[in-house]
């Protein structure tokens, strides 16, 4: 699209637009700044509070949103319920924030719909400005393709009803040892549902790789142990994994297990462009634990842990993906079923059933 046509207002068939929703109008000039810049990028409009996103997204009807979590009149977690029951469109939020409440209200948005979160970029002269301000252009390109559908009302919380029971256990077989979960966009909703629907003293130690952005690992596991009978903490190397206890992957490390039950964290290069990959897990619980593992492979893009599905198979372990229906983003499962190792394709409501009835009869 021509310079020109841009300074007049216009939009290129091939632009995204993007409404921008911060109420520092230091921050939304700089958001503004860096998605006007990429030339498949055009900043459609600017809401300074989130009441005024909400109006601006039913009128303008963006490709995407980028909408600050802390706002005025209404915040990000409002304004996103409102905006998908109303006009659903894909959501990142971004957040200069850390503390206990802005996580909370940050990971309650993604529940409640919003796709993904990010920190905000720091000013042009900071170090690391270039890299968080690609992450940001890139993460909203490929929100622009996802597609959503209403939400009437906020989805349940957490921990509302249990998650529907799985299919009836076939014959019985040796019971699990270890649950491996992974998970990309979409994920803490889902992560949030499964394990608010496991009972309370679990047999099985749960292993979670999940891709975030930085800054976010330590907010997401005080929310999921908030909402999880189970306890939630983030892996430290060497410590013992226990029954009943999920370990959450560290930021930048690869997490995997010994055959002694021990975390082994891995600062190996990157798998696939992922560091904690879900291949690494999944290879490692597999050499760990053979048989006696379970696999869960949930919403999320690209194919990170297809390939490690396989050596999980191969040891004799147990795959489940979630389905296509109930997923933000059928990319990581469509690839594990594509694989052939998937034994089984379910809702997100039945996982956590599947699971209980994995580690009881060895089948889910």
């Amino acid at each position: 699209m021509s310079r020109e046509r841009r300074a007049r207002g216009e939009r290129g068939d091939d632009e995204i637009g993007v409404l921008v929703a911060d109420d520092s109008p230091v921050a939304r000039r700089l958001l503004v700044h860096i998605l006007d810049r990429d030339p498949g990028l055009r900043v459609a409009s600017e809401a300074a509070d989130g009441a005024e996103a909400v109006r601006l997204a039913e009128r303008l009807r963006p490709d995407v949103i980028v909408m600050d979590v802390m706002m005025p009149l209404l915040d990000g977690l409002q304004a996103t319920r409102k905006i998908m029951e109303t006009r659903p469109t894909p959501i990142v939020l971004v957040s200069a924030d850390f503390d206990s409440r802005d996580m909370t209200r940050s990971f309650e948005a993604l529940q409640a719909g919003a796709l993904t979160i990010l920190g905000k970029p720091p000013g042009p002269q900071h170090p690391r400005y270039a890299e968080q301000a690609a992450a940001l252009t890139t993460t909203v390109k490929l929100m622009a393709g996802v597609k959503l559908v209403r939400r009437r009302t906020p989805g349940p919380a957490a921990g509302g009803a249990p998650a529907t029971t799985g299919p009836a256990p076939k014959a019985a077989r040796r019971p699990v040892a270890v649950a491996a979960i992974a998970a990309s966009t979409g994920g803490p909703a889902a992560l949030a549902a499964i394990l608010a629907g496991l009972p309370d003293g679990a047999p099985v130690p749960i292993l979670v790789v999940q891709h975030i952005a930085p800054g976010f690992h330590q907010g997401l596991v005080n929310w999921l142990d908030h909402v999880s009978p189970l306890a939630v903490r983030l892996a430290r190397d060497g410590q013992p994994v226990r029954a009943g206890e999920v370990l959450v992957a560290p930021p930048d490390a690869h997490l995997g297990v010994t055959s002694r039950g021990r975390v082994a964290l891995s600062y190996d290069p990157p798998i696939g462009a992922h560091r904690p990959s879900a291949t690494h897990l999944f290879r490692s619980v597999a050499q760990a634990y053979a048989a006696g593992a379970v696999a869960v492979v949930l919403t999320g893009m690209g194919d990170d842990g297809a390939a490690g599905l396989r050596a999980l198979k191969g040891a004799g372990g147990i795959v489940l993906a979630q389905d296509e229906t109930t997923c933000v983003v059928y990319g990581m499962p469509r690839q594990a079923a594509a694989t052939g190792v998937v034994d089984q394709v379910l809702p997100l409501g039945q996982i956590a059933g599947a699971l209980a009835s994995a580690w009881k009869t060895g089948e889910p």
